[in-house]
């Protein structure tokens, strides 16, 4: 059980922010033959997952500060195939006696458990996590994060049809991860050509077609060689379509062709071409109505809509914006030379309230902006976009928020400016070490979340 897949006893790391705690299971942990180390806090654990391979992880599930799911997602992302298996204190469990975990925490974990709890148990946990990591190992790589059953079914219908050739219609508002989509299931194809996207809204009719089919010398004013088209670079791969939508009549009928025979002629030319290629389209328009109003041929529509995906909006996700949210977090952080840890309540709460209208790359957006602009180690409503903010009626509701977001503001500045020294921070603002002290406390900044 505690070996990894390669055979090699397996690399453990233990966090918990009770370090003696840690350290005490990591050393039992080594007596049942894992390779195991302890962490005491989510710093030391993504040190730890920089430093080396680890095999599983079992983490504290109520490290301060959203810690948990920050060391969750940099596991998931550095090491795709640990497993994973997160605690929760004795105590806490429900009815059940399911540990009360965070949604997004929880959709990363291969296992729960509640401690202290008994060796067979903790073993159970690991092997649970394993097996299951081992699953996931066999699988086809996964590239779009999300645990609600919307996103699970597409993905999975994804996973099933992308060993089959069948051509993939992929529909859904902008935003939703609509190429991701296409690039998984063509990672998942496992053809050995190259993936091709074009997007079909951003080229005129005459680019578009020699874009795609090709040209020969001469074929038009400026054409002074030959040149292959996306379908050929595509041979042996897949060709993505995106903004289907947009194509005009003449070129409908050439897909049309292209999509029954798989054969064409490059532009000015009279040679035949065949190849073979995995054709996946895209379009957040409703092709049905396009159809019915005369716009997009109904054979083309019957012809691409073997197998259709639709993408679920964010706002139909909402378990999944903190788990993205934090994904994206981890990386854009890579970005700046500050340490960003997270996101503090009420910035989280200002993301789960937002309707998300342009979905997962409005997300990702909001969220870079944050961790480029923002100065603190938190991200705070106040470093988010101002569509997020709250309006303003319901922000004058609370004037003690109102006067304690500035103030906080104002400490973390002094703090960063001054090298997070708390004395001179403290001296700078015009007040003693103990007051300084007092007001962190008061403004539920977590002291031991700050730079030393």
């Amino acid at each position: 059980m505690a070996a990894s897949r390669s055979g090699i006893p397996g690399r453990v790391v233990v966090v918990d922010d009770d370090r003696r705690m840690a350290s005490t299971t990591a050393q039992w942990l080594c007596s049942q033959g894992w390779h195991a180390s302890a962490a005491g806090s989510a710093d030391e654990a993504l040190q730890a997952i920089g430093r080396s391979r680890i095999d599983a992880c079992l983490l504290d599930g109520g490290l301060p500060v959203g810690g948990s799911l920050r060391v969750a997602s940099v596991l998931r992302t550095a090491w795709p195939e640990a497993a994973l298996v997160v605690a929760a204190p004795a105590g806490t469990a429900d009815l059940a006696g399911s540990p009360p975990l965070p949604a997004a925490l929880l959709t990363l974990a291969d296992a729960s458990v509640t401690v202290p709890c008994h060796d067979e148990a903790l073993l159970a946990a690991l092997a649970t996590a394993t097996a299951a990591a081992g699953e996931r190992a066999a699988a086809p790589a996964v590239t779009i994060l999300g645990n609600d059953p919307a996103i699970r079914e597409v993905l999975d219908l994804a996973n099933r049809v992308a060993a089959t050739p069948a051509t993939v219609l992929i529909t859904g508002e902008s935003g939703t991860g609509k190429s991701l989509l296409a690039r998984q299931i063509h990672a998942a194809s496992r053809r050995n050509g190259r993936f091709v996207e074009v997007a079909c809204g951003s080229l005129a009719e005459s680019l578009l077609e020699s874009e795609l089919f090709g040209h020969v010398a001469g074929a038009f004013t400026g054409a002074v060689t030959a040149r292959d088209g996306m379908f050929l670079r595509a041979d042996r791969g897949t060709i993505f379509l995106d903004e289907i939508a947009t194509a005009s009549p003449a070129l409908q009928v050439k897909l049309l062709r292209v999509l029954q025979d798989f054969e064409f002629e490059p532009l000015g030319g009279g040679d035949t071409r065949r190849v073979d290629a995995r054709v996946i389209l895209a379009t957040n328009e409703h092709l049905d109505q396009l159809v019915a109003d005369g716009r997009f041929r109904a054979d083309l529509y019957w012809r691409i809509n073997v197998v259709a995906l639709e993408m679920p909006p964010l706002r139909n996700r909402r378990d999944d914006i903190l788990l993205l949210a934090h994904h994206f977090l981890t990386r854009a952080s890579r970005m700046v030379p500050r340490s960003v840890a997270g996101f503090t309540p009420a910035a989280e709460e200002a993301l789960q309230r937002h309707s998300w209208p342009g979905n997962v790359r409005e997300l990702q957006h909001a969220v870079e902006r944050a961790v480029l602009l923002g100065r603190g180690p938190l991200i705070e409503p106040a470093d988010l976009p101002a569509t997020l903010q709250p309006p303003p009626a319901a922000a004058a509701a609370s004037l003690k928020q109102a006067l304690a977001d500035p103030e906080r503001q104002l400490i973390l500045e002094a703090l960063e400016r001054h090298g997070w020294r708390r004395d001179a921070a403290a001296k700078a603002l015009g007040i003693n070490r103990t007051s300084l002290y007092k007001k962190i406390r008061r403004l539920g900044m977590n002291l031991a979340t700050l730079p030393k």
